[in-house]
């Protein structure tokens, strides 16, 4: 009985993997995830052949709800989110350039919490994160953290584990992005409002929240801007982070 019941519950988990798949698969087709990135695979970039949409799909299958749960448009709006974050994550194009992203998978330098540095397409940092990224889904990156920078599958699912997951007093990427992130009085005292600003402060926010207008801003909001436009669907309010304090 209790066997029966495992494998039930395996069967569930991956039907709703499948589904997720197909939703976020229906959204994005192979031949938009061409035209958001549309020299991921140039010769000067050292991500060239790296990211690919397969690996895309199979990572958004490991977590159902991401781009699915909610409203079509406001899946498309996560989507673009979440391709807007890692674009400028991975950015290698020129100020007001907003086709070059996923061009990088590892820091350049690679001096942030050696040899926990920046890597994948949310440049997954610091040992924690590897950690927590890792125990999440079944891979040993503090052992092996080039795992994230040399096989496409573990680099999405750490970028996606890391936008589903809510981190106190962080909220998640994935709530903030769907609308179901209430900001605490301690938030609103800090001026974090929902909206694509409070996820650029949760990924970011000590470097580019609180000082007003920033480049880097400027990079986040363009890229995903250029996304919601492909996709159909509004910006939202509260775009940038330049009043907010970090978490």
């Amino acid at each position: 009985m209790a066997a029966r019941l495992a494998l039930a519950a395996m069967a569930a988990a991956l039907l709703l993997g499948v589904a997720s798949a197909q939703g976020v698969g229906s959204i994005i087709t192979q031949d938009v995830y061409n035209a958001m990135l549309p020299n991921r695979d140039n010769a000067i970039c050292p991500a060239n052949g790296f990211y690919t949409y397969d690996a895309f799909i199979q990572a958004a299958g490991a977590f159902p709800g991401f781009g699915t749960s909610g409203s079509d448009e406001a899946n498309k709006r996560e989507l673009a989110a979440f391709f807007g974050q890692t674009s400028h994550e991975t950015n290698g194009g020129a100020a007001g350039q907003y086709t070059w992203g996923y061009c990088f998978k590892e820091e350049i330098n690679k001096t942030t919490s050696p040899p926990y540095y920046g890597r994948g397409p949310i440049q997954l940092t610091g040992q924690a994160n590897y950690q927590q990224a890792g125990d999440a889904i079944g891979a040993n990156l503090v052992g092996n953290p080039d795992l994230v920078s040399t096989d496409a599958v573990i680099s999405f699912k750490t970028a996606i584990w890391f936008w589903m997951t809510a981190q106190p007093p962080k909220p998640s990427c994935h709530d903030v992005a769907l609308g179901n992130w209430a900001p605490s009085d301690a938030d609103a005292a800090a001026g974090r409002v929902p909206g694509y600003g409070a996820i650029t402060n949760i990924i970011n926010g000590g470097i580019e929240c609180g000082m007003g207008p920033n480049d880097a801003n400027v990079n986040r909001i363009g890229y995903y801007q250029r996304y919601c436009d492909m996709f159909g669907v509004g910006y939202g309010d509260n775009l940038d982070c330049y009043s907010q304090q970090h978490f």
